[in-house]
């Protein structure tokens, strides 16, 4: 994958939102990803899902550019429909076809104003709420899923109010919960959740906690498993 030495680089949000996709809907045939950026979950999931084909919408120049290389790269043209512009955007929206099995996105977590602005714009724009947040992702990926489809999004793990209020407003319900705590003892880093039309026939598909480092520092059999889930082998 191609990414920014000092930009904006993937993480273990983006492993733990396409963990997430996967647990609920394991055998999706159609995905869009919202704001893709570099293409960490878009690439993921059509590399977890080869028979599906998928849609990814980024808007800032620089990181489509990275997201188009990294489709490329990996020869995933065929299968992977890359589009340039804002999601909100009607325009750039239009023709994507029948709706989704599974809709994806990683917005980012802090509204503007409200946490140190980071020098390199790639970077401040995938932290902070620039051209809006999670709302607008529920909101956008609520128009495109499927009535039995599912959406994942991650977010602050304080967002949940948030999150129930545009869920609500949109006739969506949370099916699975995933709070990631970065170490052991410390307070959650972020919360990834599954969320579903209101009308669908799925129940409860978890609601957990996943903890990546333990209170010494060493890597948990949570984070173990998010490696081997991402193809990784594990380290001696």
């Amino acid at each position: 994958m191609f990414q920014r030495r000092k930009g904006h680089r993937f993480s273990s949000d983006d492993v733990v939102t396409a963990w997430v996709a996967l647990q609920v809907c394991a055998a999706p045939r159609r995905i869009l990803d919202l704001g893709c950026g570099l293409g960490s979950v878009v690439l993921h999931l059509a590399w977890s899902v080869p028979t599906a084909h998928l849609v990814g919408v980024e808007v800032q120049d620089v990181s489509f550019e990275l997201l188009r290389r990294n489709v490329a790269h990996n020869g995933l043209g065929d299968r992977v429909s890359i589009r340039h512009g804002d999601f909100r955007d009607a325009d750039v929206m239009a023709d994507l076809g029948e709706p989704f099995d599974l809709v994806t996105g990683t917005p980012p977590y802090f509204p503007h104003g409200t946490a140190t602005y980071a020098t390199d714009e790639q970077r401040a724009r995938a932290r902070m709420e620039t051209r809006g947040g999670l709302e607008a992702y529920v909101r956008t990926g609520a128009a495109h899923l499927h009535q039995q489809g599912w959406l994942v999004v991650c977010g602050d793990a304080d967002a949940q109010d948030r999150l129930d209020v545009i869920a609500a407003e949109v006739g969506l319900v949370v099916g699975a919960r995933v709070v990631v705590i970065p170490r052991e003892h410390r307070p959650p880093l972020f919360t990834v959740w599954g969320l579903h039309h209101a009308t669908a026939s799925h129940a409860t598909v978890m609601d957990r906690t996943l903890t990546l480092r333990d209170a010494q520092g060493e890597r948990t059999p949570d984070a173990k498993m998010m490696r081997a889930f991402s193809g990784f082998p594990e380290r001696c």
